[in-house]
């Protein structure tokens, strides 16, 4: 028998569901190796396989009506082959035995032309995860397509009921998705993973006119009985837009600026950034060299978690097998390592920091209480909880976003604002930092509470204004 034909093990599985998990990875497995074997045979000194499959239903309702019903379900092999240092890659979704012969040809033939790359090949084998664990992240929801939109309608009516000045939506939403991966080397490693993800949401409209303001809220969570309720969502996303109706500017100046957590986590995203590897030997970031300096405040800690229980991005091994470890990314205040792959890691003459595919899990440590000993420690200034535009300079780091919020006084917020831009550098902005709350959104794998930046230029209304 060809060493590339298909597994009977994967096989058609109910719609957004897969009947026998296991089952399917170990036909994943199975596949992985007969990929790597036909590779070998093909004169590859080294190779890698990645298989996923993933399943989903997605429900979407606006204005009381269902506007879409659809049940996904993919599936993707990507292969790299190495001779020596020259590297292949390529990638199908079709099992059948000619594509797949098809793929670890092409891969081949594209080793053989390119040029060597002295950082190519796969990571270490001395480095290889052998501890693989579970972390609980395996919970399917087995809901049928007419719950999931009664529960969308639940979610709108709940918001559009809350206050008559919402007379729109933009709809509420009902996902749940589930995806099985191996990663298979030719070192030995074999890791096989599995994970659900759920989510419910909606967004409002209010007002009318120019008046209007848009604004919502949604839960997220791998096990849905740890989802919110539909009407909390609802309620929550109304209580959010109609606090955004009749916003006012304000005067352009120096203010303390508090980013909102669901806010907060773009200022550790450009952070991520510029500490990547990929930035950092291409030199195309604002902190190259910058390993071992003081980045933020004494107090300041982040630190990376990938054995957390039901953790978003929790995982024994990164993309290329390495065993991931805890560590802290940011030590009173100090950038204590790079976030690194074996290429990357290769081409700045160091290590992988077994970060290949990125983080896993960032705890951003507290120093301060919840939301309001937030708003009352910064006493006047500026709330940030919506940003736009993309106007962040990677290399230089400056920093220059639209804007919208609160404006507090005495610790108290007192009206919203929007059309305004907020400029800094990402530096300084970092080493402003006066604050971070207990009051965490825990929907993401990035998690912290509201930061408090002492001091950024907020461009509102001039003086003629």
């Amino acid at each position: 028998m060809n060493v590339l034909a298909p597994s009977s093990g994967i096989a058609a599985a109910p719609a957004h569901t897969f009947a026998d998990p296991e089952a399917r990875l170990d036909a994943l497995v199975d596949l992985s190796q007969r990929l790597l074997a036909a590779a070998r045979a093909r004169g590859a000194t080294q190779a890698e396989v990645s298989c996923s499959e993933e399943a989903g239903l997605n429900v979407n309702v606006r204005m009381g009506e269902v506007e879409t019903v659809e049940s996904t379900r993919d599936r993707g092999i990507a292969m790299t082959v190495y001779f020596g240092q020259r590297k292949g890659s390529a990638s199908t979704a079709d099992l059948r035995e000619e594509s797949l012969e098809a793929t670890v040809e092409q891969a081949c033939a594209l080793a053989r032309y390119t040029e060597d790359d002295s950082a190519a090949g796969l990571a270490d084998a001395a480095l290889m995860a052998t501890d693989l664990r579970d972390f609980d992240t395996w919970h399917p929801w087995n809901i049928d397509p007419d719950r999931a939109i009664e529960l969308a309608l639940a979610c709108e009516s709940a918001g559009r009921d809350f206050d008559k000045r919402i007379e729109n939506s933009d709809g509420a939403s009902v996902g749940t998705g589930a995806s099985l991966g191996v990663y298979a080397n030719s070192h030995g490693f074999v890791g096989r993973e599995r994970s659900t993800q759920h989510s419910l949401g909606v967004a409002l409209i209010g007002g009318r006119g120019d008046s209007m303001q848009r604004d919502g809220w949604y839960t997220s969570a791998m096990a849905a009985d740890e989802l919110e309720s539909a009407a909390s969502v609802g309620r929550k996303a109304a209580e959010r837009t109609v606090a955004r109706l009749a916003p006012r500017q304000i005067a352009t100046g120096e203010y303390p600026v508090l980013y909102a957590a669901e806010s907060a986590r773009s200022l550790i995203g450009h952070l991520l950034g510029g500490i990547s590897g990929g930035a950092l030997y291409r030199r195309a970031s604002f902190l190259v060299d910058s390993a071992g300096t003081q980045l933020f405040p004494s107090w300041f800690r982040i630190d990376e978690q990938p054995f957390l229980h039901r953790g978003y991005r929790s995982t024994s091994y990164d993309a290329e097998g390495v065993a991931t470890r805890e560590s802290a990314l940011i030590d009173a205040g100090v950038l204590q390592h790079y976030v690194l792959s074996s290429y990357s890691a290769r081409k700045l003459g160091l290590q992988t920091t077994g970060n290949a595919g990125g983080v896993h899990n960032l705890q951003v440590a507290a120093n301060a209480g919840d939301y309001a000993s937030l708003l009352k420690q910064m006493g006047r200034g500026l709330v940030v909880t919506e940003l736009m535009g993309q106007g962040v300079n990677a290399v230089t780091g400056d920093y220059s976003r639209g804007a919208a919020g609160f404006w507090v006084e005495n610790g108290e917020l007192q009206y919203p604002v929007d059309g305004i831009t907020i400029a800094g550098n990402l530096r300084a902005m970092f080493s402003a930092i006066e604050a971070v709350g207990t009051d965490v959104d825990e929907r993401s794998h990035v998690r912290t509470g509201s930061i408090l930046i002492g001091r950024m230029t907020v461009a509102g209304e001039s003086a003629e204004e």
